[in-house]
């Protein structure tokens, strides 16, 4: 996503959680997270420092990886939906949103299906 111009408010990547600030994108924390519900990505609404929107609303998301670790999923998966986030939060702001969610969709189908949840 960094490399995407998301802006990480964390820093960085040094730890399992990243709040990432969505100001420069023109979108809200609310409307990507219920975005990125419909393709299958968890993700949360969040404020960031000083953040103009109310807490309803916000400006940011936060994102953590052990959901994704417990699954198997390596720096590969981890870029793979790094770049489906992105896809998804450009779409908002696009013409072509419906399909650009549904190849989204798709992708996240694809991946978690190679990694199944574990059940006993």
């Amino acid at each position: 996503m960094v490399k995407r111009g998301f802006k990480l408010v964390t820093g960085g990547t040094d730890t399992h959680l990243l709040l990432v600030d969505l100001t420069t994108k023109g979108i809200s924390g609310k409307e990507l997270t219920d975005a990125l519900d419909s393709v299958h990505i968890t993700a949360n609404k969040n404020t960031i420092p000083f953040d103009p929107l109310p807490p309803t609303i916000t400006s940011g998301i936060r994102l953590g990886t052990p959901a994704g670790t417990t699954r198997g999923f390596g720096s590969k998966e981890f870029e793979i939906i790094g770049n489906a986030i992105a896809d998804v939060a450009e779409a908002l702001n696009s013409p072509d949103k419906e399909k650009i969610l549904a190849d989204v969709n798709e992708r996240i189908l694809n991946l978690t299906a190679r990694f199944p949840i574990y059940k006993n």
